[in-house]
């Protein structure tokens, strides 16, 4: 068993110690944000914040981490709006998103540290693998975020993330071939 924090709410795994953090977050807590990328901590799709670090959490036990805090994308804010998530949004970062979690956490625990990151610093701190290769629009808006979080700047909310259902799957006359609509 390992007692832990995990986005403010206590935690008792009954898993066997060393059990990967990442598949306690993902299995035993639901919290399937953190992605599992590459398993051998290459990747940083699993990225999350252990008491502030940027951890890998495909390459620690549980066991191992008892008693501390961990926060995943799910903690880093309910209503969507961090100042990273908002600049990442902005500045079109997403693309297939895979990856986006694992960044964002590793770029929380970055301005946690460094509220105001140069390019150098931003480099060496997000290691995360992107086959998108959004990296230039990343650099911008994790300074950006940092401007934000400062109170230098303001980024508006975008749309909320969903498809209404009744935008989900509808059919459009004009665009049903003719066979088909003579049936």
């Amino acid at each position: 068993m390992a007692r832990l924090t995990v986005n403010n709410q206590p935690v008792e795994y009954r898993l066997d110690p060393e059990t990967p953090l990442l598949w306690a977050l993902r299995d035993a807590s639901n919290l399937t944000g953190t992605k599992y990328g590459c398993g051998t901590g290459d990747c940083g799709a699993c990225t999350v914040d252990v008491d502030g670090r940027a951890v890998l959490s495909c390459q620690v036990a549980i066991g191992r981490i008892e008693g501390s805090f961990v926060t995943t994308i799910e903690g880093l804010s309910r209503e969507r709006n961090h100042p990273l998530q908002l600049a990442f949004l902005a500045a079109n970062v997403t693309q297939c998103g895979f990856c986006i979690p694992g960044m964002l956490m590793a770029a929380s625990v970055l301005l946690n540290h460094r509220p105001d990151p140069s390019e150098a610093d931003i480099r060496g701190a997000i290691r995360n693998l992107c086959r998108c290769g959004v990296y230039p629009r990343l650099i911008e808006a994790i300074q950006r975020a940092g401007r934000a979080a400062r109170g230098e700047e303001t980024i508006p909310a975008g749309a909320r993330p969903g498809i209404d259902p009744a935008d989900a799957a509808r059919v459009v006359p004009a665009l049903v071939p003719p066979k088909l609509s003579q049936r």
